[in-house]
């Protein structure tokens, strides 16, 4: 009488344990969708930029700045990160530096044509 309700359990607690197991089908992959944050900056988009263009003029193009940091009013970050369902990932960063309201300079990722690339950390 034991035996019987012994291995009823063990059976029970083996099909209940295969439910956990992921089958691997070879071709088929859950579907993964690809992640987007952040402002995406093209090379196009900052080469339009010019110095001593206004605030308002600079977010017409590349938009509403994702960081704007309070000890820092006359900088503004633009951020992108992007991960593809592969796997791969890219991310880019840009600063945008004003003095008295009017666009200085461009550090990041992606600055306009024909200036050094200065990377901020």
């Amino acid at each position: 009488m034991f035996r019987p309700i012994v291995l009823a359990a063990a059976l029970a607690a083996a099909a209940a344990a295969s439910g956990c197991g992921v089958p691997t089908i070879p071709g088929i992959t859950p579907y993964r969708m690809e992640i987007q944050q952040g402002n995406y900056v093209s090379q196009e988009m900052v080469s339009r930029l010019q110095k001593g263009m206004s605030k308002d003029q600079v977010r017409v193009i590349l938009g509403t700045p994702l960081l704007t940091d309070i000890f820092h009013a006359d900088r503004w970050d633009y951020v992108y990160r992007r991960e593809a369902a592969n796997g791969t990932r890219e991310q880019r960063k840009l600063a945008v530096h004003f003095e008295d309201g009017k666009l200085a300079r461009v550090e990041g990722d992606v600055v306009p044509a024909g200036e050094p690339k200065e990377v901020s950390r």
